[in-house]
């Protein structure tokens, strides 16, 4: 079945022109002009990934994505003729999982949509045990699921490597630039700011499921450490 990829573009000769590129490809498309249409179609349809113009009537990309993080772990590239580096570090500390700036070639974006639809599929490894305050996680690679006393955390797919890559080795002290590693394994040029916000997410889940107990340490000035 064709990858479906949603683009929201309030230039429609651009949208079109995008569309018709990745449809050579193979990809079905969905394109979109406004935010708050989109953000419903995204409520109610949600595709395979999310090409999103910062600048839209109606709600603005970032407000998109931000409202989009709050449940989805739904690949998004962003798109835009803005190029300042807030924007930039704003939207993939938000959880973009790329950024296209204009002008660009269509077969750029092309090959981008590949590269994040190749690095979001669910890889296959181990399960991981770990105990914690005397009760059990389980991560396994293979479902990409973690769970403790047999039932699932709701961890985003982000927050699941995450989870992999600390727990994997306890007691290893790894820095914001190895947790990047363990989420873009493109070395895609991303601010190391970028991992805070999935690590407070994760942490979170794991202070709720285990109570009393906070498994991820952090090593001020160096990183984070799994503590089993």
């Amino acid at each position: 079945m064709s990858k479906e990829i949603l683009i929201v573009e309030d230039e429609v000769d651009l949208a079109q022109i995008l569309a018709e590129y990745l449809q050579r490809d193979g990809f079905a498309t969905t394109t979109m002009a406004d935010g708050l249409s989109a953000m419903a179609f995204l409520r109610r349809t949600p595709p395979d990934l999310l090409l999103l113009d910062l600048m839209l009537p109606g709600m603005d990309g970032i407000s998109i994505l931000r409202e989009l993080r709050k449940t989805s772990d739904l690949p998004v590239i962003m798109v835009t003729a803005r190029v300042d580096e807030i924007d930039r570090l704003l939207g993939l500390e938000l959880g973009a999982d790329d950024y296209v700036c204009k002008p660009y070639s269509p077969r750029e974006v092309v090959a981008r949509v590949k590269t994040v639809l190749r690095r979001t599929q669910p890889t296959a490894g181990v399960t991981t045990s770990a105990k914690i305050g005397g009760a059990a996680l389980e991560i396994d690679a293979d479902a990409l699921q973690a769970r403790v006393a047999g039932k699932s955390l709701e961890l985003t797919p982000k927050e699941f490597r995450l989870l992999r890559a600390l727990a994997g080795k306890p007691g290893r002290v790894f820095s914001r630039a190895q947790l990047l590693d363990a989420l873009y394994d493109d070395h895609l040029e991303v601010s190391e700011r970028a991992i805070d916000s999935h690590l407070k997410n994760l942490r979170k889940k794991l202070v709720q499921a285990f109570p009393g107990e906070e498994p991820i340490r952090s090593i001020y000035g160096v990183g984070f450490a799994f503590e089993s």
